[in-house]
C-alpha cells in the first residue's frame, strides 16, 4: 500500500468522488478541495505528494493556483484537469511547471498510471534536491576557514552578494587563493543552491572547440555534428556558470560571451534561432583584467561587464594568521581521506609556516601538507616534512648557497616543477610562466620527470 497523499482540486463533486474513489484503491491517501482556497489551506496543513488541479475553479483559475503551488511545493508535481477546448491552455500550463494534464472526461485507468508516473518523478526530486543540499553543505561560508580581517570582509561581501539576483560577478586574486571555493560558496548560499553549478576552465578547452561546448551546436553544423547537443550554457539553466581563466579567452569568443552576458541569449553552433537561459555567471582570473585592457588582450566592454560585483580573494601571506587553523583542516581532512593518525604540526613547523611567503598561496599550503602526510613516517609533522616548501626562501637562483657537499642538480630542478605545477593545480602553461620557460619546454620536463 502507498503512504502517498493526493489532493483533488475540482469544483464538480462527481469528478471528485470518482478521482478520490479510483485513487483509495490504489492504496493512496486522497483529500479533495472544491475551490482554491480551501486548496491552498489543505496543502499547507497536510502537504500533498501530488495534486489533481481542475482549470476551471470558482475563485481563481488552474493557472494561478499552480504558480502558487510552484513557489511553496516545487517538488510536488501538479497534474492540470482540462476541458477538450482548453488543450492548449493546458500545454501552456505545463510550460508554467504542471507535470502534465488529462482531458476530461477522465479516463481513470489512464490517470492511475499518471499517478504514479508524477509520483515517481516527484520522489525523484526530492532526492535530487536533498542530495544538492548534502552537496552544499562543505560550501557554507560558515566553513570556509579565515578569521583574519581580510577573510571576514570578503566573507561579508560575498554573503551579502549571494543574496542579491546580480547575474555577473568576476573573482580576482592570485593562483591558489580559492577562487573555485568562492564561486561554490556564493552558488549554494544563494536562491540558485538548489540548481546546476557548472564549472568550465577556459584554458582547458581547446579554443576551437569553446564556443560549441558551452553554446551548443546544431546537426550538421560540422563533419562530426552527427545531431544537436545542448551546451554547458542550457545544461546549467537557472543555475550558476563558472568561467575559471576567463583571461585567457580569445577577443573573438570574448565578443561572444559579452553578447550572451547583455541579451541572455545566444546561438547554437551552426544555428539560427536564439536560446534564452537564466544563469548567473561568476568569472574568474588571476590576470590583471585592466592591463591586459589596455594592452589589447582584453575586451574593454567585457571587463566591465564582469566587473560590476566584483571580489579581491586575499593572498595566504597577506592573512598569513590564518596558516594555523588551514594546518588544523587539513591535517584533519587528509587524516580521514589516507586513514593515518597524525596528530598535528610540531609547534617549530607552524612557526616556519607562518614565516613562510607562500607564493602559491592555499593550495600550496594544502599540497604542502598532503606531501608531508603521505612520505612521514611520524605521528606529528615537524620542520622537516615541509622542506621541499621551506628550502627554496631568497626567490630567485642567485640567493641559494651551493652546499659544500654539492647538489643533484637533477632534484633541484624536479623540486621547482613540481611546485610550479603545485601552485598552478596542474596548468603546464601557467606552470611554465612561472619558471619563465615555453610550454614545450614545460611539457618536456613532465614527461622526462614521469609527472
Amino acid at each position: 500500500m502507498s503512504s502517498a497523499r493526493i489532493l483533488v482540486v475540482d469544483d464538480e463533486a462527481l469528478i471528485r468522488w470518482s478521482l478520490s474513489e479510483r485513487l483509495t484503491e490504489e492504496g493512496y491517501t486522497v483529500t479533495v478541495a472544491a475551490d482554491g482556497e480551501t486548496a491552498r489551506r489543505l496543502a499547507a496543513l497536510d502537504p500533498p505528494s501530488l495534486i489533481f488541479l481542475d482549470y476551471r475553479l470558482p475563485d481563481t483559475t488552474g493557472i494561478e493556483l499552480l504558480r502558487h503551488f510552484r513557489s511553496t511545493q516545487p517538488d510536488v508535481p501538479v497534474l492540470l484537469m482540462t476541458g477538450h477546448s482548453s488543450v492548449e491552455r493546458a500545454v501552456e500550463a505545463m510550460r508554467q511547471g504542471a507535470y502534465h494534464y488529462a482531458v476530461k472526461p477522465l479516463n481513470l485507468e489512464e490517470i492511475v498510471v499518471l499517478a504514479a508516473k508524477a509520483l515517481a518523478e516527484g520522489r525523484l526530486r526530492q532526492e535530487v534536491r536533498a542530495l544538492r543540499a548534502s552537496n552544499s553543505a562543505p560550501y557554507s561560508f560558515d566553513h570556509i576557514i579565515g578569521e583574519s580581517e581580510p577573510m571576514q570582509r570578503v566573507k561579508r561581501l560575498m554573503r551579502k552578494i549571494a543574496s542579491t539576483r546580480a547575474s555577473t560577478i568576476l573573482l580576482t586574486g592570485e593562483s591558489g587563493t580559492g577562487k573555485d571555493l568562492a564561486a561554490k560558496a556564493i552558488h549554494y548560499n544563494s536562491n540558485r543552491g538548489d540548481r546546476p553549478f557548472m564549472n568550465i576552465t577556459c584554458s582547458a578547452i581547446q579554443e576551437s572547440l569553446l564556443e560549441s561546448e558551452l553554446f551548443g551546436y546544431e546537426k550538421g553544423a560540422f563533419t562530426d555534428a552527427k545531431q544537436r547537443k545542448k551546451g554547458l550554457l542550457e545544461q546549467a539553466d537557472s543555475g550558476t556558470v563558472f568561467l575559471d581563466e576567463i583571461g585567457e579567452t580569445t577577443p573573438g569568443f570574448q565578443a561572444k560571451l559579452l553578447r550572451f552576458l547583455e541579451e541572455k541569449t545566444f546561438k547554437r553552433v551552426g544555428g539560427v534561432d536564439d536560446v534564452r537561459v537564466d544563469l548567473r555567471v561568476i568569472a574568474a582570473t588571476n590576470r590583471d583584467l585592466a592591463a591586459d585592457v589596455k594592452a589589447g588582450r582584453f575586451r574593454q566592454d567585457l571587463f566591465y561587464r564582469l566587473a560590476v560585483l566584483p571580489i579581491e580573494l586575499p593572498p595566504l601571506r597577506a592573512r598569513i594568521g590564518d596558516v594555523p587553523r588551514l594546518l588544523t583542516f587539513f591535517v584533519g581532512r587528509f587524516n580521514e581521506e589516507f586513514r593515518k593518525r597524525i596528530r598535528g604540526v610540531s609547534p617549530d613547523a607552524v612557526q616556519a609556516l607562518v614565516d613562510y611567503s607562500w607564493p602559491g598561496n592555499v593550495r600550496e599550503l594544502k599540497n604542502a601538507v598532503e606531501r608531508a602526510m603521505l612520505l612521514t613516517e611520524r605521528d606529528e609533522l615537524g620542520v622537516d616534512d615541509f622542506m621541499m616548501v621551506l628550502r627554496p626562501q631568497g626567490g630567485v637562483i642567485g640567493d641559494f648557497a651551493l652546499p659544500a657537499d654539492g647538489i643533484d642538480l637533477e632534484q633541484v630542478e624536479l623540486g621547482f616543477v613540481r611546485q610550479a605545477l603545485d601552485r598552478c593545480d596542474g596548468n603546464r602553461t601557467q606552470a611554465a610562466r612561472l619558471l619563465s620557460i615555453s610550454r614545450d619546454q614545460m611539457r618536456y620536463r613532465v614527461e622526462k620527470f614521469g609527472l
